[in-house]
């Protein structure tokens, strides 16, 4: 079993708070930095969203904050299906015993991957501010990130997948340039991944509910993430597919690509090529029966855990 050195750069959000559950149990991750970035709803909401995580699943990461806006643009917010809070029909309470590193995300992020061998990958889950920053500021370091896996964007106007301009490269575009030209190999988990392939279905939801403490945990979060402009209830998976995708490839059907972002016209939307030796991978398919079945296996080992504690 290889075990994969991370980072993980998020704004919790529904689907990060889902997808960090997951990763913070799971052995062929190791954990090295959690950082924060502002998205889905802004930096404080989504710092102490991510501390109450530790302190609920009683798990002990570093976290650095990041990022409060973009680079250049004005904040945008995803509050309206995240919820006030950012975490759905979960209430998060407001005090957190958990406390970020004094370091910020842009030097924590640096001097991490600066101690590593050039073995430590980087998951994003929201815009990619801090990561911008992060190459723009230290750009030595490019050469020790052996790969990004990002949760954004869409092959706009290829076949078969729908258009779209996702929140997190809109939100930041000229971030997401920046991480492009880096050259960086790049894993891009686009939109139609966790709303079209990995989607959850109304009784799947139900079923976790019944299943356990942590299933219920999922539930509440749930219960009010339900995706908009679909005829059927389902709850997208878009962050979790970013963590499996590193850890558990074998799921994916992927294309070689290369990328490109607008930034005038219709910021954030994003140009697909698919190219042989591209150096991007795009998700295009995911085994859906296999990961339905990995998805409830997962939440009764993790719930099993939690008991003994």
């Amino acid at each position: 079993m290889r075990k994969h050195k991370v980072i993980i750069d998020t704004d919790p959000g529904v689907d990060d708070s889902a997808c960090l559950a997951f990763a913070f149990f799971d052995k062929r991750l190791d954990i090295k930095l959690l950082t924060t970035v502002s998205g889905n709803v802004n930096i404080k909401f989504v710092t102490r969203n991510l501390l109450h995580l530790l302190d609920r699943f009683n798990v002990d990461f570093p976290v650095a904050v990041g990022s409060d806006k973009p680079l250049v643009r004005e904040r945008k917010s995803a509050e309206y299906i995240h919820s006030a809070s950012g975490m759905g029909g979960y209430t998060p309470p407001k005090e957190v015993h958990h406390k970020p590193i004094k370091e910020d995300a842009i030097e924590a992020m640096y001097k991490v991957l600066k101690e590593g061998n050039g073995d430590i990958s980087i998951i994003a889950l929201g815009p990619q501010t801090n990561v911008a920053r992060l190459l723009t500021k230290h750009p030595d370091i490019i050469s020790k990130i052996p790969r990004i896996v990002f949760m954004g964007g869409s092959p706009y106007g290829v076949p078969g997948f729908s258009d779209h301009i996702s929140f997190n490269i809109s939100s930041d575009p000229e971030a997401f340039k920046i991480v492009l030209d880096s050259k960086i190999p790049l894993v891009m988990i686009p939109y139609d991944m966790g709303r079209r392939e990995a989607y959850l279905p109304e009784d799947f939801v139900y079923q976790l509910r019944d299943t356990n403490d942590f299933g219920n945990f999922l539930y509440l979060m749930y219960s009010t993430y339900w995706e908009p402009k679909f005829p059927d209830k389902r709850i997208a998976t878009n962050d979790t597919c970013a963590y499996l995708y590193l850890a558990y490839p074998h799921l994916f059907t992927c294309k070689r690509v290369e990328v490109d972002v607008d930034l005038v016209d219709v910021p954030g939307k994003t140009f697909v090529k698919f190219e042989k030796n591209g150096h991007v991978i795009l998700t295009v398919k995911i085994k859906r029966k296999k990961f339905l079945k990995f998805y409830l296996n997962k939440v009764k080992k993790i719930g099993k855990i939690l008991e003994k504690r």
